[in-house]
C-alpha cells in the first residue's frame, strides 16, 4: 500500500489547486468521510442475518457497524418502528484512506467485467454514491461465513458543494470511473 493519504497531501493537493485555479489552500476539495450501508430488506425479520451483515461491514471496514432502526411504520413494507432495517459504518481520516485504498487497488480490480464505476452517482453537492453488488470482492469476507449475499452502497462526502470539483478529486485520488462514450 503507498499511503493514499500522502498521496493527496504530496500530489493531488497540487493538481487541483492548478487545475481547478483555486488559490487558498483550504478552499481545496477534500474528502471528509465515507458511509458505508447495506439495507437488508427481506431479511430484515431474522436477527440473526442482521447481525452477520454488520459483523461482515465491520470486517470490511475495520471499524465496528452500528445497525439501523426503522423511524417510522410503514405497512406496505412490513416495518415497524424501531425494527432493524440495515447497517452502517461512517468511516473518517486513517481508516477512510486505508478502506479507499484497499478498494481501488485490490476489490474493485475483483468485479467481474468491471469496466469502471458510473459517473452518474454524484447528487449536485459534491457527494458521491455508488453500489456494489457482492461483499465477496473484499479479501477480508471468507464465503463460507457469509449467511445471505448482499450488496452494500457507499458514499463518499467531500467538503466542496459542487460536482465538478468532487469528480476531479476522486478522479485524481485513483477513482476507476468509466471511460465516456
Amino acid at each position: 500500500m503507498f499511503g493514499l493519504k500522502q498521496f493527496y497531501q504530496n500530489e493531488v493537493r497540487a493538481k487541483l489547486a492548478q487545475e481547478l485555479d483555486i488559490k487558498n489552500p483550504m478552499l481545496l476539495p477534500k474528502l471528509e468521510k465515507i458511509v458505508i450501508s447495506v439495507g437488508a430488506g427481506a431479511h430484515a425479520k431474522d436477527m440473526k442475518i442482521m447481525q452477520n451483515i454488520a459483523q461482515t461491514i465491520s470486517l470490511i471496514a475495520g471499524q465496528k457497524a452500528v445497525i439501523t432502526k426503522a423511524k417510522k411504520s410503514v405497512a406496505g413494507f412490513k416495518i415497524r418502528e424501531g425494527m432493524a432495517v440495515g447497517a452502517k459504518v461512517t468511516l473518517r481520516n486513517k481508516r477512510m484512506y486505508n478502506f479507499l485504498e484497499k478498494l481501488i487497488v485490490i476489490s474493485l480490480p475483483r468485479v467481474k467485467d468491471f469496466r469502471g464505476i458510473s459517473r452518474n452517482g454524484f447528487d449536485g453537492r459534491g457527494n458521491y454514491t455508488f453500489g456494489i453488488n457482492e461483499q465477496l470482492i473484499f479479501p477480508e469476507v471468507v464465503y463460507d461465513d457469509i449467511m445471505v449475499s448482499h450488496g452494500m452502497n457507499i458514499t463518499m462526502v467531500t467538503s466542496t458543494d459542487n460536482d465538478k470539483e468532487a469528480f476531479k478529486l476522486l478522479e485524481l485520488l485513483g477513482l476507476p470511473f468509466a471511460k465516456v462514450r
